[in-house]
């Protein structure tokens, strides 16, 4: 597996988790009162987001993302759906 499909991978997965986490983990834990999903939901949902941002910040220097395109690109981690649109927008043109 070549380091942009693992990073392709890694996003789209760390999107997933973020909708998991908020969709359905969440909502158990304050709705039904059992925090379990959250903590197994959010310990993946952490690692996932620390390597995406880990992967952003390798990428901003070989690809020679502008600043406006990387903090774009770490922001879009925080918002539901934002990563499938990275994916589109800019990691599906970057060559191995």
């Amino acid at each position: 597996m070549t380091i942009i499909k693992l990073f392709r991978t890694i996003s789209i997965a760390e999107g997933i988790s973020l909708l998991l986490l908020f969709g359905i983990a969440m909502p158990v834990k304050y709705i039904l009162d059992k925090p379990l999903l959250v903590e197994i939901v959010g310990m993946a949902h952490g690692l996932l987001f620390i390597a995406y941002i880990f992967f952003a910040v390798y990428y901003k220097f070989k690809v020679k993302w502008k600043f406006k395109d990387f903090f774009f690109i770490c922001f879009a981690s925080v918002l539901p759906f934002g990563t499938f649109y990275i994916d589109k927008k800019y990691l599906s043109d970057i060559n191995a």
